[in-house]
């Protein structure tokens, strides 16, 4: 027997105004950033200003793979779309772990031949508006994640995320470096955030293969998924349990032990019932069980 659900018009809405939010966010910090650059010559906002063009290409990605995702399933593609978000996941990931590493060289060349900053007022402006814009998207982002699982939004909120800290750390730089005179600073805190990059570029690469190459929910997810089967007394075991997830859709199969003497209707009566409970802990989930009739209990271990 299945059960699928679909995705509801409500998280439709949300994670297509959390992306259109994301690219508006993304282009207002560009061109911000990239006045206060010109006017700083700083490294640290160098590197900001480019995470920021990294974070509208994502965005801009996001937002058409996210339009792919969100198509209902269709004769060619039975279990969806969901996967469209791991492939543009994928896709990012390679793009950002290029950019890092050519931050992290521009970094080491100041490092070694380093320059005073021209001047921190404008700099300091624009990356305290940066950081309570980047604040109020990463809010409203975690609450579109946490309403509707989006492996796109996660992905991209990954990049924001970042840029509270580098935004933090290029305006702690740009002062330090102009009222000290500590201009390797200005470089480290560059070479910072391109590692820091780099380690979001590995972890977006890392969730989008495990989506890709179907691999099982979490052991917790498993085991609550079992409970759940067995706490119907007339269910007396399970097996062949599987379990995957494509971006907003799970999906879980798996075979459950009967008492041959039931009738048809009363297994699938059985079947039913464990199939709403799962239904309730696992609202985005694509249901399939198969009733196996044994003789008795001894018979399951056998």
């Amino acid at each position: 027997m299945t059960k699928k659900d679909t995705i509801s018009i409500s998280s439709k809405f949300l994670i297509t105004t959390a992306t259109y939010a994301a690219v508006m966010v993304a282009a207002i910090l560009i061109m911000a950033k990239f006045f206060a650059w010109m006017r700083t010559d700083s490294l640290s906002l160098q590197a900001s200003l480019i995470d920021s063009l990294l974070d509208m290409a994502a965005s801009i990605i996001n937002l058409l793979v996210v339009r792919q995702a969100l198509k209902p399933a269709d004769d060619e593609h039975r279990f969806g779309h969901g996967k469209a978000e791991a492939l543009g996941g994928l896709g990012q990931s390679a793009f950002i772990a290029g950019s890092a590493v050519w931050l992290i060289i521009d970094a080491l060349h100041r490092l070694f031949h380093p320059h005073p900053l021209q001047e921190s007022g404008t700099g300091s402006v624009v990356m305290i508006v940066a950081i309570l814009l980047t604040l109020l998207l990463v809010i409203y982002q975690r609450y579109v994640i946490k309403r509707t699982r989006s492996l796109a939004i996660s992905a991209d909120s990954l990049h924001y995320i970042g840029d509270l800290y580098t935004n933090i750390g290029v305006l702690i730089s740009l002062n330090i470096s102009v009222l000290f005179g500590w201009t390797r600073l200005d470089s480290l805190v560059g070479a910072g955030i391109a590692g820091y990059i780099l380690y979001t570029s590995w972890t977006i690469g890392h969730r989008a293969l495990d989506v890709l190459m179907d691999r099982e929910l979490p052991d917790k997810a498993r085991l609550h998924i079992t409970q759940i089967a067995l706490k119907d007394p007339r269910v007396w075991g399970i097996h062949d349990l599987r379990t995957r997830s494509a971006g907003l859709q799970d999906f879980i199969q798996m075979h459950l032990d009967m008492d041959e003497k039931l009738s048809l209707l009363e297994a699938h009566d059985v079947a039913n019932d464990v199939e709403l409970a799962l239904q309730a802990a696992f609202p985005h989930a694509e249901i399939i069980i198969h009733q196996d009739p044994v003789p008795n209990r001894e018979a399951i271990s056998s």
